[in-house]
């Protein structure tokens, strides 16, 4: 058996690592890999065979159905407009996280294919105040555009499981550090930055507290997830086909802590209060530390500690 993977956003981080995965493993749901199918604004940088780069716009009419015709058997629906910049541009946020969405979803609702969706939805669903640890059970009440816009996707997500249109998963990643290459425009970027800058000897800005608390995964971590939730047997959601993936909850100041045990003190030492109110007001609103025992108990694996996530990134990505 051969298998046809579609990535949307593959030209983003995320993106090229799971690719990457993907071709060292050579395989997906118990089948060769055939083809992989990335698609995103600009091409992919991924030269490999089989891997096969697209330059679309999901979101404009007749896009998504051209990307459908291909006919793939699993879809990793990752491109999104980011917190900060949905924030700042309701109507790029709309357009892209939730009509962009609406027009994919649809193209494969009429297709005659019926393939296994991954949708890489956020904990920005969730909205302060919040218990703690957070439950699975917690409602929904997101406090930001970015938020509301991923909840309407695992609603949509949800709905065409249920009438079987796609066998669909989505799994709420915590923020992602550390994340390779230049910041992008969401709120959290800072949380990468202020490890990833001193790693290379560059001084970082702060814009919060130290005192900040926040749930995180490696990028490793994340693509685990997603490979995860392709293969996963979706009859053991019971319906309920969102779930909160794991993730280290740490302080801001035990994120620096474990960037002086693992790169050294002077690292810790290019890191430079500088207080943005704006990003701030925006984190302020984000969950803190989740229990999630779901994801546990269904097989997704979060990283051991911060100290590993700083490492991971000195070894994968550090040049």
């Amino acid at each position: 058996m051969l298998v046809r993977v579609l990535i949307t956003g593959g030209a983003g981080m995320l993106g090229r690592k799971l690719t990457g995965r993907l071709l060292d493993l050579g395989q997906l749901r118990d089948a060769s890999i055939d083809a992989i199918d990335l698609v995103d604004l600009v091409e992919s940088p991924i030269e490999s065979e089989g891997c096969t780069a697209h330059v679309a716009d999901f979101s404009r009419p007749g896009e998504a159905e051209a990307l459908v015709a291909l006919e793939p058997d699993v879809v990793f629906h990752l491109a999104a407009v980011v917190s900060a910049e949905a924030e700042a541009d309701f109507d790029k946020g709309m357009a892209v996280n939730v009509d962009g969405t609406r027009r994919l979803f649809d193209a494969i609702r009429l297709s005659p294919i019926t393939p296994r969706v991954v949708y890489a939805s956020s904990i920005a669903v969730f909205g302060a105040p919040f218990p703690d640890p957070i439950p699975d059970d917690f409602h929904p009440t997101p406090l930001t555009s970015y938020g509301t816009q991923k909840l309407i996707g695992e609603a949509l997500l949800a709905d065409y499981s249920r009438r079987g249109f796609f066998d669909g998963i989505g799994i709420r990643l915590p923020t992602v550090s550390v994340r390779p290459g230049a910041p992008n425009a969401a709120a959290s970027s800072f949380f990468s930055g202020i490890i990833r800058e001193p790693v290379d000897g560059v001084e970082a800005k702060l814009p919060v507290s130290r005192d900040v608390r926040h749930p995180h995964a490696s990028p490793r971590a994340a693509v685990g997830f997603l490979v995860h939730a392709a293969e996963l047997d979706t009859k053991r959601l019971q319906g309920r086909r969102n779930v909160t993936m794991p993730g280290v909850s740490v302080k801001v100041g035990e994120q620096i802590e474990a960037l002086e045990r693992v790169a050294g003190s002077e690292a810790a030492a290019l890191i430079v209060e500088s207080p943005d109110p704006a990003v701030a007001e925006i984190v302020a609103g984000w969950p803190q530390r989740f229990d999630a025992a779901r994801a546990t108990a269904l097989g997704f694996a979060a990283d051991a500690n911060y100290d590993d996530i700083v490492r991971a990134y000195m070894e994968d990505d550090l040049r």
